[in-house]
């Protein structure tokens, strides 16, 4: 009778060894991120140079976008100045050579000076799209600050009232940033231990956040509010002092929320936003931000070839998630959607979508992003202007309701709205 061959088992440590290599590997993986963490609690801004090296793409489409030139100095960029200084205006009562700062350079343009440890803004600012000085002049009962301040522009400091969106890392003791711009920081958090251990997680990545804390970080500067602490050293701040990416910005920001049924300084009467800067006011009510669309999942900000460094051209953005087998439509083409001929202006998403109703200076208007339609119902009831008749001027509101109601798929409920 054959004897079973007997089965060789090694010593009970040889069998344990992959797994006490596996627990000494998770140990030191542990260890590992706890020390960066705690370096990363501990980093310090080290500007948006410093990460030129390894990502030299992205810092040189960086350094063409509107971030990354919010304000430039004329002493090196003199092509920077942009008003006609020729014009003999009686509101321009200085010249370029006073000019520290330019600030803007898309819908308008303001003129920084500089007066001891603080910056100042000339109370005479250039209109760009209509080529045309305007007084620059926050009135009382305006901007909830005008309260705090003296009404005389050459007394509101900038420190507190603006550069803290205009910079990175602005420090309210010593007046001054790590960064003028809107620089890589701004966005990343602090980069210093970044720089020594390029890991995943010894930086913030707003593509690893959850979408809320994700919008914070642009949010932070487009939207108009009020710090949860005021006054700071005996200053009213405009921004929101102490936030930083991977913070929820709720914890230091308290967003100017609209009143309905009545126009305000920064919202129209239906709750869409009233004036510039306040993108993010609007995107916290909408249907995208519900359901988890980030800012960065149509713009990047690290610089495009299109407008408003939207990932993609026209219609292209949108259609990606919205058609007739996506998302909530649209049905149909998108001239069956909007009847309007395919390559007019009435076909383009966002003049339905996205009105010009935000008021940045003069007559120009910057788009709302609350997506939602406003119907022309609105504009009879609130005085809130409407897509159909800002680009058919010459027609009236009862004239686009009864368009309106001829329109395949349209609710009449929702007209009448």
């Amino acid at each position: 009778m054959q004897k079973p061959v007997q089965q060789f088992s090694p010593p009970l440590s040889r069998r344990l060894l992959p797994w006490i290599l596996l627990l000494a590997v998770l140990a030191s993986s542990c260890v590992r991120d706890d020390a960066l963490s705690t370096d990363l609690a501990a980093a310090a801004y080290a500007g948006s140079d410093s990460c030129q090296e390894c990502h030299s793409e992205i810092h040189a489409r960086w350094q063409d976008t509107l971030m990354a030139n919010v304000l430039q100095d004329p002493t090196t960029q003199p092509e920077a100045i942009l008003g006609n200084f020729a014009a003999n205006d009686p509101l321009v009562t200085f010249t370029p050579d006073d000019v520290v700062f330019t600030y803007g350079s898309k819908w308008k343009q303001r003129y920084y000076t500089q007066i001891g440890g603080d910056y100042f803004i000339f109370p005479a600012q250039w209109d760009i799209r209509n080529q045309q000085w305007r007084r620059y002049f926050p009135q009382p009962g305006g901007d909830w600050w005008t309260a705090h301040y003296p009404e005389d522009p050459m007394q509101r400091p900038t420190g507190p009232l603006c550069d803290g969106c205009h910079s990175v890392n602005y420090d309210t003791t010593t007046r001054t940033p790590t960064e003028w711009n809107v620089g890589c920081e701004a966005c990343h958090g602090p980069g210093s231990v970044h720089n020594l251990s390029q890991t995943a997680n010894t930086i913030v990545n707003p593509a690893r956040l959850d979408s809320v804390l994700a919008d914070d970080i642009c949010i932070q500067c487009h939207s108009q509010g009020q710090p949860k602490e005021n006054p700071i050293d005996g200053r009213y701040y405009d921004w929101p002092v102490g936030f930083a990416p991977g913070n929820r910005l709720s914890e230091f920001w308290e967003l100017e929320g609209p009143h309905l049924g009545e126009e305000t300084f920064t919202h129209w009467p239906e709750g869409s936003a009233h004036k510039n800067r306040m993108q993010g006011n609007d995107y916290v009510q909408s249907q995208m931000y519900v359901k988890g669309v980030t800012c960065y999942g149509c713009h990047d900000v690290h610089g495009t070839d299109h407008e408003a460094d939207l990932l993609a051209p026209g219609n292209d953005v949108c259609l990606s998630c919205h058609g007739p087998q996506l998302q909530a439509g649209p049905r149909g083409s998108v001239t069956y959607h909007t009847q309007h001929e395919a390559d007019g202006d009435g076909s383009v998403c966002v003049a339905c979508h996205m009105p010009e109703i935000a008021r940045t200076i003069g007559d120009v208007n910057v788009r709302s992003h609350t997506f939602k339609f406003i119907s022309p119902a609105l504009t009879d009831r609130y005085g809130v202007p409407n897509s159909c008749t800002n680009c058919h001027d010459d027609q009236t509101t009862a004239w686009a309701l009864d368009a309106l109601e001829t329109w395949p798929q349209v609710s009449p409920w929702r007209v009448a709205q």
